[in-house]
C-alpha cells in the first residue's frame, strides 16, 4: 500500500468497517474483461477470518464466472466527504479490499445461515426463513477471505 498513513492494520477496525458498507463489489475474472458487481450482503468472524455472504439469482453471467474460476476480490467502501486541503481537494473515506474463493453454497443450512447473516447486516434479525419462498428461486455464496486490507482518510 502507497499511503501507509492511511492503512489499517488491525482486523477487528478492517471487519468493523466491511461492516457498515451498505453494498460491496465482488470482481472476477470475466470472458474479455474483468466483471465487477455489486451486491448486498453480510459478514462474519470465522476462524480468524472474514466471512462475506450474498445471494444471488440461480442462473447469469455472476454464477458462470464464479464457475469458471471461484477466485474473487471483494471491495467495500464508505464516502464520507469531499474536501479542500491545503494542497487541493481530497476525499474522506474508509474501504476494504479482500481476495477469496466463493463458494456457492448447497447444504440448506449453511443457505439459511448466509441468509441470516445477509438479513442480519440490514437489521432484519428475525426475518423467518425457514418459510420464505423466496429459498427457491435463489443461491447464496460464501466468500472466505484469506487476505484483507483496509485504508481510511477520516475527516480532521
Amino acid at each position: 500500500m502507497r499511503r501507509k498513513d492511511r492503512e489499517v492494520t488491525d482486523i477487528n477496525e478492517i471487519f468493523d468497517i466491511l461492516n457498515r458498507c451498505d453494498t460491496v463489489r465482488i470482481g472476477m475474472r470475466g470472458e474479455k474483461y474483468p466483471y465487477v458487481v455489486p451486491v448486498s450482503f453480510g459478514a462474519e468472524m470465522a476462524d480468524g477470518r472474514p466471512v462475506v455472504y450474498f445471494h444471488c439469482a440461480r442462473e447469469g453471467l455472476k454464477l458462470d464466472l464464479l464457475a469458471k474460476d471461484p477466485m474473487v476480490c471483494v471491495e467495500g467502501d464508505i464516502f464520507i466527504k469531499i474536501e479542500p486541503t491545503d494542497h487541493g481537494i481530497t476525499t474522506r473515506y474508509e474501504s476494504v479490499i479482500g481476495f477469496g474463493k466463493c463458494e456457492i453454497l448447497s447444504d440448506e443450512e449453511e443457505i439459511v445461515h448466509g441468509l441470516k447473516t445477509v438479513c442480519d447486516h440490514y437489521g432484519f434479525y428475525n426475518y423467518d426463513l425457514k418459510n420464505c419462498r423466496a429459498l427457491q428461486f435463489l443461491h447464496v455464496g460464501r466468500i472466505v477471505l484469506d487476505e484483507i486490507t483496509g485504508k481510511r482518510n477520516l475527516p480532521l
